[in-house]
């Protein structure tokens, strides 16, 4: 049987860190990296841990401490790199605010063993802004032409949700993820992580997902790295 955990990267989250990480228990181990809370996640953290021990939940959590802020990038690799050293066989990442389902966590558990990256792909969403749309729909042109070889092959592989945060990684993605030093800064580390596995020649597939969206972090800031990084990615074409 695989060993699986899941990584929560988490920012200010109280209001949904409880039940985000009590309801992945059910099924796997859990790692959170709290990336520079100042609210009450640091706490709630710490109460579900002493219930772990207390035997109240079916898994153990596992708490990494960030004293300020890196942001998605950093707060995932660490998941990652900790999972990697402690011999987890698959990775699962996933958002702190419920816009992913924690019960959509045996589809990507059982899922081929043999598959590295396991998305899960958006396709039933609810309250999702029309921006993000419009962003995620370029994202996916702009990473599934810089996978390909020709210049002249605009589809690629055909990866229909290229900036999915929710995915499972195996044990040799892991590794290259966490051992690599990102360009990227804020939510253009899904663009990177799906490059640099597709591009050492692991396997991706797509499973489907409800996503609801819940909040973001998402600004002109934020867009603009994004743009640069595809930038980026197109540049390095093999």
């Amino acid at each position: 049987m695989s060993k699986n955990i899941v990584v929560i990267p988490a920012h200010n989250e109280e209001e949904t860190i409880y039940e985000v990480v009590t309801r992945s228990l059910k099924y796997a181990d859990v790692s959170v990296t709290d990336d520079g809370s100042f609210d009450k996640t640091a706490d709630i953290l710490r109460a579900i841990d002493a219930e772990c021990n207390q035997g109240k939940h079916s898994n153990k959590l596992s708490i990494i401490t960030h004293p300020v802020a890196t942001h998605i990038p950093k707060g995932i690799q660490d998941g990652l790199l900790f999972g990697m050293t402690t011999n987890y066989d698959f990775t699962v990442t996933m958002d702190a605010g419920l816009s992913h389902d924690p019960d959509a966590l045996p589809a990507f558990l059982n899922y081929n063993p043999n598959i590295d990256v396991v998305i899960g792909s958006r396709g039933k969403t609810q309250n999702v802004p029309f921006y993000r749309k419009v962003v995620s729909a370029l994202a996916r042109r702009v990473v599934n032409y810089a996978l390909t070889d020709s210049y002249f092959d605009l589809s690629g592989p055909g990866i229909k949700d290229c900036t999915s945060g929710y995915r499972r990684y195996s044990k040799r993605a892991c590794e290259l993820i966490a051992k690599t030093k990102l360009k990227s800064k804020a939510f253009d580390f899904h663009m990177e992580a799906l490059a640099l596995c597709y591009r050492a020649g692991m396997k991706v597939e797509e499973i489907p997902i409800n996503y609801v969206f819940s909040n973001s972090s998402f600004n002109n800031k934020v867009l603009k790295q994004a743009i640069k990084f595809g930038i980026h990615l197109i540049s390095t074409k093999n």
